[in-house]
């Protein structure tokens, strides 16, 4: 299987609670190329490059509302340089004129960290990687976003995923 990074640098997420509507580059979307589409994400890390302490409270989770129409911001590459491209890319985005929506009840990760210096990288056990399916909620998108508490800082991140 072809692996891929989505990455985003430089960016700090915006504090939203729950079934609300993200904001432009406030957020972290990872939605599958197609509707029979599978994707497994095995890794994900963050990087605070905040210039003083902020506790962020970072939720991976699956989005009940998902993003539509001009999905764009940040990049994706294959990690081997002989992979070729695949018919139905996924698309990694933060911003979106529908705005995606994380949901209530499927978190996935609370991967907080301290955005003034701190790393979390969180690997998936062969057998316990996060799957996606399609492109439509709740199972075909997946997002990092900031919760109502905490301080939101400047920081960086990346998903390595691979797509079957």
């Amino acid at each position: 299987m072809a692996r891929w990074s989505a990455t985003q640098n430089n960016w700090t997420p915006t504090a939203v609670a729950d079934t609300t509507a993200f904001t432009n580059t406030g957020y972290f979307a990872l939605q599958g190329g197609s509707s029979t589409q599978r994707t497994n994400i095995l890794e994900l890390y963050m990087g605070g490059l905040a210039g003083a302490s902020a506790p962020a409270q970072m939720l991976l989770a699956r989005d009940s509302t998902t993003g539509a129409t001009s999905l764009s911001g940040g990049t994706i590459a294959a990690l081997d340089p002989a992979s070729a491209n695949l018919t139905s890319m996924p698309v990694q985005f933060s911003t979106s004129t529908t705005k995606p929506q994380r949901s209530s009840t499927l978190y996935l990760l609370t991967p907080a960290f301290n955005a003034f210096g701190g790393i979390v990288r969180w690997v998936a056990a062969p057998g316990e990687e996060i799957g996606m399916l399609g492109n439509t909620a709740s199972l075909g998108e997946t997002s990092l976003s900031h919760g109502s508490a905490g301080t939101p800082g400047l920081m960086a991140c990346h998903f390595i995923f691979e797509v079957f």
